[in-house]
């Protein structure tokens, strides 16, 4: 299998378009082994470009434990330029399928992406969430005995965010791993741990489902912004500082408007690997 290995602020991808969609079943099993770091090339995750019979492109991207994702906010930004750097379309405009729906891409100078991410998501059972109605906002969930105020957001796929004064090892590699799999959430949950530096800036690591701690997360970013506008601790346009770089984030509050994400791809090496 012929990859390229891409990253997004550290967040790192497989990417291929030599796969079929009936090959890429058989691939999956190998996931694990291929995405570790010892023993593999090392990755976040694996992104098949497919073709779509209703958008420019379809993206299928699978975590580094062989889960498959709804999205990905920096796979997708990696999708754009390797279609790009290939030249597999002439359009710096695309609009690519995926899971969680149709996301429209568009690339801005050598390696910046501007991304569409759709209207987020605050209803309960569309998170999801065992939660039967509403919304949930800064609700208190124990974990060990010890108290989380958590805002639910999907992107396409489950966020909780907490906030925090300090973003600590112990915080978000301690209590991430128990909160994914916390039972309120059905198919489990990234967590976002935010710091609120100031009306336009937030920081942010974040405890991926089916990765653990990675060095950035766009729909991670994307969430933290809309939940910082709903419980009003920032203002609408967000520089969000991540281990790996920063992305800006803007959406306008209303529920019906989409959220934008602006932020780099970059191309590391190509390689092959026997399946």
């Amino acid at each position: 299998m012929n990859f390229m290995k891409m990253e997004g602020l550290g967040n790192d991808f497989l990417v291929t378009h030599e796969v079929s969609v009936g090959m890429a079943q058989t691939v999956l099993k190998h996931i694990p082994r291929i995405c570790d770091r010892k023993r593999g090339v090392g990755a976040d995750g694996i992104i098949f470009v497919l073709p779509s019979s209703q958008a420019d492109f379809r993206m299928r991207i699978f975590n580094s434990d062989g889960t498959e994702a709804e999205m990905c906010g920096n796979g997708i930004r990696c999708f754009a330029l390797y279609v790009k750097l290939l030249q597999l379309n002439s359009l710096n405009h695309l609009v690519i399928e995926t899971a969680a729906g149709e996301i429209i891409t568009d690339i801005i100078g050598e390696n910046m992406v501007k991304v569409n991410m759709g209207r987020p998501v605050t209803d309960a059972s569309a998170i999801p969430v065992t939660q039967d109605s509403g919304t949930v906002v800064m609700k208190n969930i124990d974990i060990d005995g010890q108290n989380f105020q958590i805002t639910a957001v999907s992107m396409g796929n489950p966020h909780a965010v907490i906030y925090s004064d300090e973003l600590t090892d112990t915080l978000v590699q301690g209590y991430g791993p128990k909160i994914e799999t916390y039972p309120f959430f059905p198919k489990k949950t990234n967590v976002e741990f935010v710091k609120v530096l100031s009306d336009s800036e937030i920081q942010m690591r974040v405890w991926e489902r089916g990765c653990g701690e990675t060095q950035a997360c766009g729909t991670g970013a994307c969430a933290s912004v809309v939940s910082g506008i709903i419980n009003k601790l920032h203002g609408n346009d967000v520089t969000v500082y991540l281990p790996g770089g920063k992305l800006q984030i803007q959406w306008s509050g209303d529920l019906s408007d989409p959220v934008f994400m602006t932020g780099p791809a970059r191309k590391v090496f190509e390689g092959n690997v026997e399946i």
